[in-house]
C-alpha cells in the first residue's frame, strides 16, 4: 500500500528522535549505575561509622545529582516527540504505551522526587539510617523509571498481551502482565540496567584512577575503586548473560536483525558467530557475492547462541527476502500481499460499519483476522524496505561486545592491584582507565544503534512501519526543531562537562568542610 509521505519527513523525524535519544542516553546510564554505587558506599558508613565512607558518598552524589538534574530535561523532550513527530504511532499503540509511561510518572518519579530531597539535604537532619533508606529509594527509583519505558520498547519489538481494535483503529492492552512480563521487557530492562551499572562503575574507577595519577585523595580512591570493581565485575558478568538471552530472543522474534548483526546473506546449519570481521562495500542481496573482505568466527556458535543447538538453522537476509520452503519461511513479498489484504480489509470494515452494512463488515472483519500479523507489510513498496543498514549493525554489534570484555579486563585487574599492588604506580593502567570513561558511552550508543537500526522498518515489529508512524508535518519545522535540540544539548552536554570537570579538580571533601 502506498503512502503519499515525503521520504525526507520521515528521515528528518527518525533522525530527531535519534539525536534526542542518544543525548538522552548520555546522562541516563550514569544516574542508573552510580545511584546504587552511592547506596553502596553510604552502607557501608552506616554500618562502619567511618567517616571516610560518609566523605566518598558525598562526592560521587554531588557528580549523580549534576548529571541527574541535565538528564531529566533530555527525558521530558523525549517524550513529547512522541506526540509531535509520531502522532500516528501514539494513536496506534497509545493504549499500550501510555500504561507504562503512567506508571513511571506515578510511581518511578515519586520515589525520585520525594526521597532525593532527603538524600542530599537531610545529612545531619534526619538519622543515619532513615538518610540511608532515602538513598536507596532513590536508586530504585531511577532505575524503576527505566523499568517502565524499557517494557513499552520491548513490546515494540516483540506485541504481546494486546488486542487491535479495527472500530478505533488502535491496538488495546487486555492483559498488562503480558506486557509488563513478555521475555522481550524482561531481557531488555536487564540488559539495559546492568550496562548502565557497568558505566556507573567505569567512571567511579577512571575518576578515582585520574586523582591517583595526581596523588591526591589516595585512601578516598582506592576504596571508590574497590567497591566499583566489584560491583562492575558482577554487572558486566551479568550484562554477558542478559546479552545472551536477548540474542536469543532477537533470534526468534526478529531474525533480520540478527541476520544483519551477522551479516549472514544466506542461512546456514551450524552456523558460525563472526569475532572479527570486515564487510564488502559493494554486497547486495542475491548478487552471489561474499559479503565479507576477511572474517573469524567461532563454528556452529551462532546457531547454538540462537537456538540452543549446534545444528540449528539460521536463516540469512536472503532466506528471509526471497522465502525457505524447508524451513518454513515464507516470502517477504508474500507478506507484502497479506499486508495489503488487511489493510484493505480494514478499510472496507470502517466503510461497512459507517453504511450499517453488517455482512460486509463481519467478512472484512474476518479478512483483517486472518492476516492481521502482516498488517504492517502491506505499507511497504517492496523486500528490500525490510533490510536494515548491515553494515552500522554489524559493527556496532562488535564494537559493544568487545569494549565489554576490555571493561571486564579493567575491573578484574583494577581491583586485584587495589588489593594485591600499589596501584597509584601502575601509571599505563590508570591512564587506560581514565580513557575507557568515555568507551562505556560508545559501548552504550552502539548497543541501541543495534537494537534500534537493526529493527528497522519497523516502529512496531511486523505491524507498524515508521513510514506510517511520523506525523503530517511539514519537513521544515522538524528540520528546525532538529537543530534546535542539537544546539540545546550539546550545550547542556558542555555545561554538564564542565561542572563535573571542575567538581572532580576540587576533589572530595574532608570532615564536611575543606579539602585534603
Amino acid at each position: 500500500m502506498l503512502l503519499n509521505i515525503d521520504p525526507s519527513l520521515v528521515d528528518w523525524s527518525r533522525g530527531q528522535f535519534a539525536l534526542t535519544a542518544m543525548y538522552h542516553w548520555l546522562f541516563v546510564p550514569l544516574t542508573l549505575g552510580l545511584s546504587f554505587l552511592i547506596a553502596f558506599t553510604e552502607t557501608l558508613y552506616v554500618k562502619t561509622g567511618d567517616i571516610e565512607w560518609k566523605r566518598i558518598t558525598k562526592f560521587w552524589m554531588t557528580l549523580f545529582g549534576i548529571n541527574f538534574a541535565i538528564g531529566v530535561a533530555t527525558g521530558i523532550i523525549l517524550e513529547f516527540e512522541f506526540g509531535t513527530n509520531w502522532s500516528n504511532y501514539s494513536w496506534f499503540v497509545g493504549d499500550i504505551f501510555g500504561a507504562p509511561l503512567a506508571v513511571e510518572g506515578i510511581l518511578a518519579f515519586f520515589l525520585e522526587s520525594t526521597f532525593i530531597a532527603v538524600m542530599f539535604f537531610g545529612w545531619n537532619k534526619v538519622s543515619k539510617r532513615f538518610h540511608l533508606i532515602s538513598t536507596w529509594l532513590v536508586a530504585f527509583g531511577a532505575n524503576l523509571s527505566a523499568l517502565w519505558i524499557l517494557v513499552a520498547n520491548g513490546w515494540m519489538s516483540s506485541p504481546t498481551g494486546t488486542v487491535f481494535n479495527p472500530d478505533t483503529a488502535r491496538n488495546e492492552m487486555i492483559n498488562f502482565w503480558d506486557v509488563f512480563l513478555s521475555p522481550f521487557a524482561v531481557q531488555k530492562f536487564l540488559h539495559t540496567i546492568s550496562s548502565g551499572f557497568i558505566t556507573g562503575s567505569m567512571f567511579v574507577i577512571g575518576v578515582s584512577a585520574w586523582l591517583l595519577l595526581k596523588n591526591r585523595h589516595i585512601i578516598f580512591a582506592k576504596r571508590s575503586i574497590v567497591v566499583a570493581a566489584v560491583f562492575g565485575i558482577i554487572s558486566t558478568l551479568f550484562t554477558i548473560f542478559t546479552g545472551d538471552s536477548s540474542g536469543n530472543q532477537v533470534a526468534q522474534k526478529q531474525p533480520m536483525k540478527l541476520a544483519a548483526m551477522e551479516s549472514l546473506y544466506k542461512g546456514t546449519e551450524n552456523a558460525g558467530l563472526v569475532t572479527i570481521g570486515m564487510l564488502s562495500c559493494d554486497k547486495k542481496v542475491n548478487d552471489g557475492k561474499d559479503p565479507f573482505v576477511f572474517r573469524q568466527e567461532i563454528p556452529g556458535a551462532l546457531s547454538f547462541l540462537s537456538f540452543r543447538n549446534f545444528n540449528s538453522f539460521v536463516p540469512g537476509i536472503e532466506d528471509l527476502i526471497n522465502g525457505n520452503p524447508k524451513y518454513g519461511i515464507i516470502p517477504m513479498q508474500e507478506k507484502i500481499d497479506k499486508g495489503v489484504l488487511a489493510i484493505n480489509a480494514l478499510g472496507v470494515y470502517k466503510n461497512a460499519k459507517k453504511t450499517g452494512d453488517s455482512l460486509t463488515a463481519n467478512a472484512a472483519s474476518v479478512t483483517l483476522k486472518e492476516n492481521w500479523k502482516y498488517f504492517g507489510y502491506g505499507y511497504l513498496t517492496s523486500p528490500e524496505q525490510l533490510i536494515p543498514n548491515v553494515p552500522m549493525t554489524f559493527y556496532s554489534f562488535r564494537i559493544m561486545v568487545g569494549l565489554g570484555f576490555l571493561f571486564l579486563f579493567i575491573f578484574v585487574i583494577s581491583l586485584w592491584l587495589v588489593i594485591k599492588k600499589p596501584i597509584e604506580k601502575y601509571k599505563w593502567f590508570l591512564r587506560l582507565s581514565v580513557l575507557a570513561v568515555p568507551l562505556t558511552y560508545l559501548a552504550g550508543q552502539a548497543g541501541w544503534i543495534v537494537a534500534e537500526m537493526g529493527r528497522q522498518p519497523w516502529v512496531v515489529q511486523d505491524l507498524l512501519p515508521v513510514s506510517a508512524a511520523v506525523s503530517r508535518i511539514e519537513v521544515g519545522a522538524v528540520q528546525t526543531t532538529f537543530v534546535l535540540f542539537a544546539v540545546i544539548f550539546t550545550a547542556l552536554l558542555i555545561a554538564e562537562l564542565r561542572i563535573m570537570f571542575k567538581q572532580i579538580k576540587i576533589g572530595p571533601k574532608t570532615n564536611d568542610g575543606g579539602n585534603d
